[in-house]
């Protein structure tokens, strides 16, 4: 597993979404507590640019399948629109706290593993000094 950060304000956001009744009990909770836990947080104006943080679109592929997506990764309450993918899903778990060329190995629901790499962070909220999102 590579390492991961993490900005505070996105920890704290998750912790508080993986407490609530809602979201206690759905599955992919368990990954993404467990990608919290080992994340290094830092303070939201010290998170590089190039890392994949809550509401930011990330360009990145699937080396087992050599397939390419573009895609925002979002809180439960905003996924369902097209190109977006919700911080529950096992893709968005992985992908959260990676940097641009690092890749993780995930389990994907009906296939194998995926090999997931960072291609580019093209848009990153922290970079633009969005803090309220």
């Amino acid at each position: 597993m590579p390492p991961i950060i993490m900005s505070s304000l996105d920890q704290a956001r998750l912790e508080l979404l993986l407490e609530s009744n809602i979201y206690r009990n759905l599955p992919g909770v368990d990954l993404l507590s467990r990608e919290i836990e080992r994340a290094k947080v830092l303070e939201p104006r010290e998170v590089p640019p190039d890392l994949v943080t809550m509401n930011s679109t990330i360009r990145f592929i699937d080396d087992s399948t050599d397939s390419e997506l573009e895609l925002t990764l979002v809180y439960p309450k905003d996924a369902g629109s097209e190109k977006t993918i919700s911080v529950l899903a096992p893709v968005g778990s992985a992908l959260l706290g990676l940097s641009v060329n690092q890749s993780i190995s995930w389990e994907v629901p009906g296939t194998k593993k995926a090999q997931l790499r960072v291609l580019e962070v093209t848009r990153q909220p922290e970079a633009l000094g969005q803090f309220h999102l």
